[in-house]
């Protein structure tokens, strides 16, 4: 009996120190926090015969294209049209053929997204949720016609804006736009309409 009473106070006193409040922090789970890695920065290219004369940016975040798309024409760059900044309303869901988002966040500096669109459609809204200040939208053109928009690196808040109209319908491959977040992240939606 003697035998078993130190046993149990043995026991009671390894259970003790397992559970004493120094063992379990060392026991605590450990919780890794896993952080984006560091955006990586490549020159701006733009292709010979690029209607904006200004300098632009020689460093930034280039971003994948959404999706994979093919011009086969050779590109031409339509005269650059400045844009005026104009909210609208965003025409009826029934009308929208195509839509994509980008979220931009400030550390990343000039950001250069690329949306592969390849429909058709009358009409392009920018969408921004946030402070985004803008230095060109190109949209690309199935039959290899480039048309630039000139933001004119103006800061733009929330709201849905005209992009570019085109009421003759043409089919549009790819979007690319030259963005710099001026919140702590602005969302940039695309949207083409019919």
């Amino acid at each position: 009996m003697k035998r078993l009473i130190i046993n149990f106070f043995s026991f009671a006193i390894v259970v003790a120190a397992v559970l004493s409040p120094d063992a379990s922090a060392s026991q605590r789970r450990r919780v890794v926090v896993m952080r984006h890695p560091q955006p990586v920065r490549r020159a701006l290219v733009v292709h010979r015969g690029y209607p904006i004369r200004r300098v632009l940016p020689g460093l930034v975040v280039v971003r994948p294209t959404h999706g994979t798309v093919v011009v086969r024409a050779p590109l031409v760059y339509l005269p650059a049209v400045a844009w005026t900044r104009t909210v609208v309303v965003m025409p009826p869901r029934e009308r929208l053929v195509w839509q994509d988002s980008e979220i931009i966040e400030r550390e990343e500096g000039w950001v250069d997204s690329n949306f592969g669109v390849d429909s058709d459609g009358n009409a392009l809204f920018l969408d921004i949720n946030g402070n985004a200040r803008l230095n060109f939208a190109e949209v690309t053109f199935a039959n290899g016609n480039v048309q630039v928009v000139d933001f004119n690196e103006q800061t733009h808040g929330t709201g849905i804006y005209k992009l570019l109209d085109f009421a003759d319908g043409r089919h549009v491959s790819t979007v690319r736009i030259l963005a710099k977040s001026e919140s702590d992240d602005t969302k940039l939606a695309v949207y083409l309409s019919k």
